[in-house]
């Protein structure tokens, strides 16, 4: 076996398994309809957004909207959104990490953004 193989095969084996922190990813539902616009040259690629249940929503009562400082972008689409709101609706909201993970500015409004949110690593460790 080569040197190189050898040298390779201890480090794997060294190697710890780290899980991903990754929870779900998203294009940002009704973009085009709220206050994107007015901040879109500021959503770049890992810019914090936040995430807040809207339990009043009279169209969807899993509701969880997307805010980028104090402008709505838009909401979680409904087919991905009833495990975040449950999460945040019950305080949970601390241990998550939503950010921009795609920007393409041609395409149509729906599909111009993705938002990723993972599981913020609380570990001391």
């Amino acid at each position: 076996m080569s040197e190189f193989k050898e040298e390779w095969l201890e480090s794997v084996k060294k190697h710890r398994f780290e899980r991903s922190r990754h929870l779900i990813d998203f294009h940002v539902a009704g973009f085009a309809y709220y206050d994107g616009l007015e901040v879109i040259d500021e959503l770049t690629l890992g810019k914090p957004v936040q995430l807040i249940a809207e339990v009043d929503n009279p169209h969807d009562p899993d509701a969880v909207v997307i805010y980028y400082q104090d402008y709505k972008l838009g909401y979680v689409p409904s087919s991905k959104n009833t495990f975040l709101h449950q999460l945040l609706y019950f305080g949970h909201a601390t241990i998550l990490e939503a950010r921009i993970q795609y920007v393409n500015k041609e395409s149509h409004p729906e599909r111009q953004f993705r938002v990723v949110v993972k599981l913020k690593d609380q570990r001391t460790s």
